[in-house]
């Protein structure tokens, strides 16, 4: 009795196979997680951003000095709550102020994003650039100013 030669696989070649698909398919998994969880936090940054940029927007459009100090609000946006913190403070230049705004998730203290703006009086009609100068009185910074 010849014995035709097996025209298959065996089980041992069928288990190894199935294992490396199931390594694949989980590597792909993780990955796909990842890009996920990377295209979440982008979006919650460009967001955090744009709400930044918008208050320091509607600070400058107040035509009017801002207090200097620390305020804070929340904000709906894109269907989600986030709060900011803006904190003013002077400059040492007359009329111009700094001011930093921090975004974050309601109820969440990790800011997403600080963006930093400066505000200043409106300029004539026409005015390209101003020639800031510092307030009578104050103390320039560390190393502002040296030459060598």
């Amino acid at each position: 009795m010849s014995r035709l030669p097996s025209k298959g696989f065996t089980l041992i070649e069928v288990m190894v196979a199935l294992t490396i698909v199931a390594l694949s398919l989980t590597a792909v998994t993780a990955s796909m997680g990842q890009m996920i969880d990377a295209a979440n936090t982008m979006r919650e940054r460009t967001y955090a951003s744009w709400i930044a940029q918008n208050r320091i927007a509607e600070l400058r459009l107040a035509f009017a000095t801002p207090d200097v100090g620390a305020t804070n609000g929340e904000v709906v946006y894109a269907n989600t709550e986030w709060a900011w913190r803006a904190v003013v403070s002077e400059t040492g230049v007359e009329d111009l102020y700094r001011i930093d705004v921090s975004v974050s998730l309601a109820g969440s203290e990790d800011n997403i994003r600080t963006v930093t703006g400066f505000v200043g009086p409106p300029g004539a009609a026409g005015e390209a650039n101003r020639a800031w100068t510092r307030a009578p009185g104050s103390n320039p910074q560390p190393n502002e100013g040296a030459t060598s």
